[in-house]
C-alpha cells in the first residue's frame, strides 16, 4: 500500500488517514467524520482547522459527504489487489427524536427490557451515540429508573441500569446538576450497596458510579453522610474479596474524599474500615490501591480511635513494616506517617515492643539507608529517637541513627 499513490482529497486534513466516513463542514472544508467530531468536542477554540473559520459545536451542522464516500469506496474496491481494504458504508449517525422515543418507551412495562437492552447496546457502539444519548436525556432517565427502584425496593434491571448510566458519564457540570435535581440518588446507591452486597456484578457497577457522584457533591452534603452509607462501603466491597480492583479503588477514593469532612472520619472508624483496610492489605495488589489504602489508613489513624482499631489487628504493624520500601514513595511517607502517630500517641510498652519484635525498627533504620526523600529520613530518624531507650539493644540500632548528624 505504501506505493499506491492516494488521492489527496481522499485524505482526512485532520488524521492524514482515508476517510472512512467524510463529513462537510460549514466551511466548505470535507473531514472524517470521527475526527472532526472529536475536534469539535475538545478544541478550547472551535474553528475550522484548515480555514481558521468560526465552527458550530453541534454535529448537526455536519454535511455527509455521499459522493466522495462513493469514491473512495470504489479507489479502495479497483485497489484491493494491492492491499487496500474495502471501506464499508458507515451507518447513518444515531437520531436524537429516536432516542427519545426509546426514553419514552422507559415507562411502558411491555417495551421496558427491550428498550434497556438497546439504550445499552447503542451506549456501548461509539462516543457519538453516547453523546447523542446524553444530550436526549438518557442519563437523567437511568437515574430517575435507579432512584424508582430504590423507593419501591424493585431490584430488577438494577445492573443495566447502573450500566448504562455508567457509560454516559462524562460532562461533571451536566452531572451535578442532575445529581443535585435527585435528593435521594446517593441513598439509592448506599440501598443497593447494602442490599446487593453479595451480588458482585451490581456492587461493581454501582461503586465507581458513587464515586462519580462523591466528586459533582458540594461539601456540606458530603459531611452529613451517615455511618450506614460508610459501612455498606467497607462490609459490601472492602470485606469482599470476588469485587473487582477497579471497585475497590473507587470505594478507596470515596472514603478519601469524605473522611476530611464533617465527622464522616470518626463513622469510618465506626463502620469498621481500619480492620477491613489492614486485611486488604495483606493482600496481593495492585501498587496504585496500596497506595491509596495507606493515604486512607493515615486519615484514620489521626484520630484516637482509629489508632485503637489499628493497633488492636494483629497484622497492623506488620503489614506497614512489610509494605515500606517495598511499593512507592507514597506509600513510604504515608506508613511513616502512620509510624509517627503510633509512636508519639499510642506507644505503650506493648506497642513498642511489637514494633520491635515484627521487624518495624529494622525497617526504620533501612529507610534511614535507603536512597529516598532526605524528609523520610529524619522522620524515620526522628521515630527511632522517640524510643531509643527501649530500642537500644536492638542489633539494627546504631549510635548514628540516634544522633542529629551521621558520623
Amino acid at each position: 500500500m505504501a506505493e499506491i499513490e492516494i488521492p489527496q482529497f481522499f485524505v482526512c486534513p485532520i488524521s492524514l488517514q482515508i476517510m472512512k466516513d467524510p463529513v462537510t463542514t460549514v466551511t466548505g472544508i470535507t473531514y472524517d467524520r470521527e475526527s472532526i467530531e472529536h475536534w469539535l468536542l475538545t478544541a478550547k477554540n472551535c474553528t475550522c482547522p484548515v480555514t481558521k473559520q468560526p465552527l458550530p459545536r453541534s454535529t448537526e451542522f455536519l454535511t455527509p459527504n455521499h459522493t466522495l464516500r462513493r469514491l473512495i469506496q470504489a479507489w479502495c474496491s479497483a485497489n484491493s489487489s494491492n492491499g487496500v481494504d474495502r471501506i464499508p458504508t458507515p451507518k447513518s449517525p444515531l437520531d436524537k427524536a429516536h432516542v427519545e422515543k426509546l426514553v419514552k418507551d422507559l415507562d411502558s412495562p411491555r417495551c421496558f427490557q427491550f428498550t434497556l437492552e438497546k439504550l445499552h447496546a447503542l451506549a456501548t457502539e461509539s462516543e457519538r451515540n453516547r453523546r447523542c444519548m446524553d444530550e436526549s436525556g438518557v442519563a437523567k432517565a437511568m437515574i430517575r429508573l435507579i432512584t424508582k427502584s430504590f423507593k419501591q425496593g424493585n431490584t430488577t434491571f438494577l445492573e443495566e441500569s447502573l450500566r448504562i448510566l455508567r457509560l454516559l458519564w462524562s460532562d461533571n457540570v451536566n452531572m451535578k446538576r442532575l445529581i443535585d435535581e435527585s435528593f435521594d440518588f446517593l441513598n439509592s446507591l448506599t440501598w443497593i450497596l447494602q442490599l446487593h452486597h453479595n451480588d458482585v456484578k451490581v456492587i461493581n457497577e454501582a461503586m465507581p458510579i458513587m464515586k462519580l457522584a462523591i466528586e459533582v457533591k458540594d461539601s456540606t452534603f458530603l459531611g452529613n453522610l451517615k455511618v450506614e452509607f460508610f459501612r455498606g462501603i467497607v462490609m459490601s466491597v472492602l470485606k469482599n474479596r470476588a469485587i473487582s480492583q477497579q471497585a475497590i479503588k473507587s470505594a478507596l477514593h470515596v472514603l478519601i474524599e469524605t473522611c476530611p469532612l464533617g465527622r464522616n472520619r470518626m463513622k469510618i472508624v465506626e463502620a469498621g474500615a481500619v480492620t477491613e483496610l489492614i486485611e486488604l492489605a495483606l493482600e496481593k495488589l495492585e501498587k496504585s490501591v496500596t497506595e491509596l489504602i495507606f493515604i486512607l489508613l493515615a486519615h484514620l489513624c489521626s484520630c484516637a480511635d482509629g489508632r485503637e482499631q489499628f493497633l488492636k489487628h494483629a497484622g497492623g504493624i506488620a503489614v506497614l513494616s512489610k509494605r515500606t520500601l517495598r511499593v512507592s514513595p507514597t506509600t513510604d511517607d504515608r506508613a511513616l506517617h502512620v509510624f509517627s502517630l503510633i509512636s508519639k500517641y499510642s506507644a505503650s510498652n506493648e506497642v513498642v515492643q511489637e514494633m520491635l519484635r515484627v521487624g518495624a525498627v529494622s525497617k526504620l533504620c533501612m529507610v534511614m539507608q535507603a536512597d529516598c526523600a532526605s524528609y523520610l529520613k529524619e522522620k524515620a530518624r526522628g521515630i527511632l529517637r522517640l524510643h531509643s531507650r527501649a530500642w537500644n539493644d536492638s542489633p539494627c540500632i546504631q549510635v548514628y541513627l540516634l544522633t542529629r548528624h551521621q558520623r
